[in-house]
């Protein structure tokens, strides 16, 4: 499998991916935006994009739908549950379906509802796995909630479905949110000395060079995986002193979320 992941540069600080066998040279685009830039990428590999799927359905993922199918006559995939949001889709996906890319490539669809309740990441079948999660989950960071999803389901994502994913699974996200995400874990957690270092690492990196963290790393530096750590259940207590000594990892996630809205 060969991933290219190609930065927008624009203000939402976008990651678009191209997924390609490398036998076939056959390509799948997910949520390319920036279609010029993929269409470039694509055609420097000698890659022939024959799908493009949206992990979503907000605007700066399906936006270079149109000019990027109408150049490559690619088939577009989506969550099933994103008919009528997303403009015609060819194939709806449900959990456990597999998309084929060429001769060698699978990608399992997850469905993960939180960001949007019509969102899917897709899992590489490889001896490493590799996870497109679209706005589910970034580097250090959860996405937000605000338009059409619900934090409670994105808690129920993360612990009943990310959480398990092997701990050399590959993180790949919809956005460059790296430095700020780690800030708000040092914020949350002051004394995460991963998270400390990682940000020294990354605070300025090149996103067009972009760190790929993997889960494991996520969760040493991810808040949003760290719902037990007792140095974030105390801060959280701080903020919120009507919190037990010892609150559930779902209400952690829930206040955890509800201050990243803000900070």
């Amino acid at each position: 499998m060969l991933v290219e992941q190609i930065w927008t540069a624009n203000a939402y600080r976008n990651f678009n991916y191209l997924i390609a066998c490398p036998e076939t040279g056959e390509a799948l685009a997910i949520d390319p935006l920036d279609h010029k830039k993929c269409l470039a990428a694509a055609k420097a590999r000698g890659w022939t994009v024959r799908q493009v799927l949206n992990t979503h359905e907000h605007g700066d993922h399906i936006g270079g739908n149109g000019p990027m199918i109408a150049a490559t006559g690619a088939k577009l995939l989506a969550h099933a549950n994103a008919r009528g949001k997303i403009p015609d889709i060819d194939r709806g996906l449900a959990a456990g379906d597999v998309v084929k890319i060429g001769k060698t490539v699978e990608l399992e669809a997850l469905d993960t509802p939180g960001h949007t309740m019509s969102h899917v990441c897709l899992l590489s079948h490889t001896d490493t796995p590799a996870l497109f999660c679209g706005d589910t989950l970034f580097n250090a960071g959860a996405g937000n909630c605000h338009n059409g999803g619900h934090p409670a389901e994105l808690y129920h994502t993360f612990a009943e479905q990310l959480a398990k994913l092997p701990d050399a699974t590959r993180v790949y996200p919809g956005h460059d949110y790296i430095a700020n995400n780690l800030a708000f874990t040092l914020d949350r957690e002051p004394a995460n000395g991963r998270a400390r270092t990682l940000l020294e690492e990354v605070g300025d990196q090149d996103p067009g060079h972009a760190m790929v963290t993997t889960l494991g790393l996520e969760k040493e530096v991810n808040t949003f995986f760290r719902l037990t750590s007792p140095g974030v259940v105390a801060r959280l207590r701080e903020t919120f002193p009507d919190l037990p000594e010892n609150p559930d990892p779902r209400t952690v996630f829930l206040k955890l979320r509800e201050l990243r809205n803000d900070w």
